[in-house]
């Protein structure tokens, strides 16, 4: 009899584990309404703030007149980079995305979940009461701002907390923490005075939507809308095909870290953004790794 009840207990370990296998997918639908993007924009402004989160800047992403991204920080967001510091400061933004679709307008934003434990991994725990707090905050904006829906997307199976904490998209391919050094300065100081200075006299194909500076640290955070030949418009049709749009994938980050300049690698972010993907699609967009670096670099130099 022992032994019927032990090979029962071992026959049944597979299924324990993967009911504690937690998934996480990129993207939450956050609301659906029936109000233009103009309309469903001025209302969320509203919404967010009254819930503490900024607006720090938003765009039309790939020029396209359906859709409209947001993107958002609040104090959940500072304090755990701050407690973390290195280069979380990526983690220092969230967006909302937009999309028009038929009559409806798709308010869709970044799971902070996945986003958080995909960029603080092994110190997310140390971070989660944070991440916990905003997406609370985050349910309470969806539910006065459209029919909610709450429902996550981004990939058909997800992604296990354990594959994301150390996610690549295969063998070979960069992690979070192989970021693509842009340039080095002497000094924080430095580095953003150049970078200022590029910017408020304009960079071609390259506008900036936000920037965050993390207070009492030697970060900050921007965020670039990328156009021109090698720009959004070329590369966001080909990978974003599937329903819902990941809208809320851009804009394109930058982070100055003490006296360093570097971005995400194209290969991590976005697989990390497009995870379901596969490598046939990925070839369509095989210098637009190198084209983001390329035009982050002229506003760096």
């Amino acid at each position: 009899m022992k032994r019927i009840q032990y090979f029962l207990l071992i026959m049944m370990v597979p299924f324990f584990k993967d009911l504690q296998a937690q998934t996480l997918r990129p993207y939450i639908l956050g609301a659906v309404s029936g109000e233009s993007i103009e309309k469903v924009k001025s209302d969320l402004e509203k919404n967010l703030e009254a819930e503490g989160i900024n607006v720090l800047g938003g765009y039309m992403p790939a020029d396209d007149a359906d859709r409209w991204v947001m993107v958002i920080s609040s104090e959940d967001l500072i304090q755990a980079v701050k407690k973390v510091k290195g280069q979380t400061g990526f983690a220092a933004a969230l967006r909302i995305g937009l999309t028009k679709a038929g009559n409806q307008t798709l308010i869709s934003y970044t799971n902070p979940a996945y986003w958080g434990t995909a960029y603080f991994r092994d110190n997310y725990k140390d971070v989660e009461e944070n991440y916990n707090s905003l997406s609370s905050k985050l349910e309470i904006v969806m539910k006065k701002s459209g029919q909610y829906s709450g429902k996550d997307f981004g990939s058909e199976d997800g992604i296990e907390v354990d594959d994301l904490v150390k996610y690549r998209y295969m063998m070979g391919m960069p992690r979070f923490d192989d970021p693509v050094e842009l340039r080095q300065f002497s000094s924080f100081e430095a580095a953003v005075s150049k970078i200022e200075s590029n910017i408020k006299n304009g960079v071609d194909n390259v506008s900036l939507i936000y920037s965050i500076e993390i207070p009492g640290e030697d970060f900050k955070l921007y965020g670039f809308g990328l156009s021109g030949e090698d720009g959004e418009s070329k590369f966001l049709a080909k990978i974003d095909i599937s329903e819902p749009k990941h809208t809320a994938f851009l804009p394109y980050e930058m982070l100055i870290m003490g006296g360093r300049v570097i971005m995400l690698h194209g290969r991590y972010r976005i697989a990390l953004s497009f995870p379901d993907l596969k490598m046939v699609t990925f070839t369509k967009i095989m210098s637009t790794p190198g084209d983001i670096r390329d035009m982050l670099e002229i506003v760096s130099e």
